[in-house]
């Protein structure tokens, strides 16, 4: 194969693959918050690996600037398909933009594939920003 082959072939992988997400694992990333009066739209996008997860449910938990927690929501992003990246959307109320200082993916509350209940889908879970605002875990 020469090295034109492989290089073509290489990127030729699944995006979110190719991006690092483990083969049952599921990246996260804080893509945008837009402010929408007092409140903020959040964008996340979602990469999956091998498995395509019917139930997805996190718990998430928004940090002041000052570190205290400001708010906690229960946020389902499923239906998210095999080897694909997807883009949720969501928004908090009465917590402006901001004033968010940082995002924990405190666990998750609900987490099937077509193979049943995932035990410890918390583990599957990468993590990164594009923003200021760190997305921890």
């Amino acid at each position: 194969m020469s090295a034109l082959s492989a290089l073509l072939l290489a990127l030729s992988a699944a995006p979110a693959l190719a991006a690092g997400t483990a083969p049952n694992g599921v990246s996260l990333e804080l893509n945008t918050l837009e402010p929408r009066g007092q409140n903020c739209a959040v964008n996340m996008v979602f990469g999956t690996g091998d498995d395509a997860y019917q139930s997805f449910k996190l718990d998430l938990v928004f940090f002041g600037t000052d570190g205290a927690i400001r708010k906690r929501l229960a946020v389902d992003a499923a239906p998210l398909r095999a080897r694909k990246t997807s883009v949720k959307a969501f928004e908090i109320s009465g917590l402006a933009c901001d004033a968010i200082g940082s995002v924990l993916v405190n666990d998750v509350l609900d987490c099937r594939t077509e193979a049943g209940a995932v035990a410890d889908c918390i583990d599957r879970v990468e993590t990164k920003s594009r923003l200021p605002v760190a997305l921890m875990r």
